[in-house]
């Protein structure tokens, strides 16, 4: 009885989650998780109804490739989701695929704000992604970051990418230091200090944000 009360107290909870609420990583035993919570358009698709078992999920599926790839994939199923520290690949295979490679081919940046980018010194920058591969705002703006990538220069090598749960919670130690409350969330570090960071959607688009954040103009939106 204890088991299906969690399951039912977690899938409430999970209802109430989406990419722009957050219940934050206690720091011990015994702290509260506090919810934060703001007023936006509802997604147009619902938060999973399950807990999230993560990346050990996925153990033994042998599906074959082709299979795997016209399956159409419930990104709202615990199992498909990914776990602490991605790599790019895993993004651009199935089942992500789907939803990676098209956002990707279909985003073109603005070559204004390119070509300022390229004129800015990005030797000693790294950025950290940090995504639900169950968010539809993470599956629309993680592809487009990546094109903007490519086409800026920024060597994909020093882009980290954090999967997260529903509670934007990640199975690594030091997460929790990230602070992060909405996902998507961009963090550009330079030398290892925080430059700035996009919050779950940019404030004009990727391209400018990135540039005013390396600039340092940037104003974050304020939740």
């Amino acid at each position: 009885m204890k088991i299906i009360s969690i399951i039912t107290i977690i899938a409430v909870l999970a209802v109430a989650a989406g990419c722009g609420t957050s219940r934050k990583h206690a720091a011990g035993a015994g702290e509260t998780a506090t919810v934060a919570a703001k007023d936006q358009p509802a997604s147009d698709e619902a938060v999973p109804e399950t807990a999230p078992f993560g990346n050990a999920a996925l153990a033994g599926k042998e599906e074959a490739e082709s299979e795997a790839a016209t399956h159409v994939w419930d990104f709202r199923d615990a199992t498909t989701w990914l776990l602490g520290d991605i790599s790019l690949q895993r993004l651009a295979e199935p089942p992500h695929a789907s939803w990676y490679l098209e956002g990707y081919a279909s985003y073109n940046p603005d070559p204004e704000y390119l070509e300022q980018l390229r004129k800015i010194d990005i030797s000693n920058l790294t950025v950290t992604v940090v995504l639900g591969t169950w968010c539809p705002d993470s599956r629309r703006e993680v592809p487009r970051f990546m094109k903007l990538a490519d086409v800026w220069g920024f060597p994909t090598d020093r882009i980290r990418f954090i999967g997260v749960d529903i509670n934007k919670v990640a199975p690594l130690d030091e997460y929790a230091s990230l602070g992060i409350e909405r996902v998507p969330t961009f963090i550009f570090f330079e030398n290892n200090s925080e430059r700035g960071r996009i919050i779950e959607i940019p404030v004009s688009s990727l391209e400018q944000d990135s540039r005013d954040i390396l600039e340092g103009k940037y104003e974050p939106i304020k939740f």
